[in-house]
């Protein structure tokens, strides 16, 4: 051993391999990752994508935590618009949704539900990407609004008959916090 090498001025680096801190946005998230959100600690389950057209593109990450399973939305338009869902049973929006679709091929114009009144606010078709992979699924999605614009339900139809709902409302970004890899077991 030199005295560069003794007093920690030797030219030789030592390869660690990229920092696994670097680049731990909630825009980055990856399966198996941990973030804080409403005093409590998710986990990432899996990260999808939608396509709704040409550089419209929507990503969703489960997140799960011991008791609760949410959806974490980001879309990009002139910035970063970022929303939570939880998945609904479809009957409970009310009886004749569904028939009220199959007869006009959409949900009615307004919808009341847990004593909150929804109004539509948007309809698309495209594209979901399970995992971000495959040649994806079609499907159908109308979202509606309550009078402030701070929550929201969504009806998507898979194939002619198949219904889910979400209800959820609009986050901010910095409301997520502690975002975490999970610790790799490598000896």
């Amino acid at each position: 051993m030199g005295w560069k090498s003794f007093f920690g001025l030797d030219d030789k680096k030592e390869e660690t391999g990229p920092d696994p801190l670097t680049g731990l946005t909630l825009s980055n998230l990856k399966v198996g990752y941990f973030v804080d959100y409403d005093l409590k600690t998710w986990e990432v389950k899996a990260c999808h994508r939608y396509e709704w057209g040409p550089g419209d593109t929507t990503y969703e990450w489960q997140l799960v935590s011991h008791d609760d399973t949410m959806y974490l939305q980001k879309e990009s338009e002139d910035e970063d618009e970022w929303s939570i869902s939880r998945p609904i049973d479809f009957d409970r929006l009310g009886p004749g949704i569904k028939e009220h679709i199959l007869e006009h091929d959409d949900p009615p114009d307004a919808i009341s539900f847990e004593g909150v009144d929804y109004y539509m606010e948007e309809f698309g078709g495209g594209r979901f990407f399970k995992d971000g992979k495959g040649p994806g699924w079609e499907f159908l999605s109308w979202t509606y609004e309550d009078d402030p614009g701070d929550k929201f339900l969504t009806i998507e139809q898979w194939g002619e008959e198949d219904f889910e709902a979400f209800k959820g409302e609009y986050a901010e970004e910095y409301q997520f916090t502690n975002i975490l890899p999970r610790e790799d077991k490598q000896s």
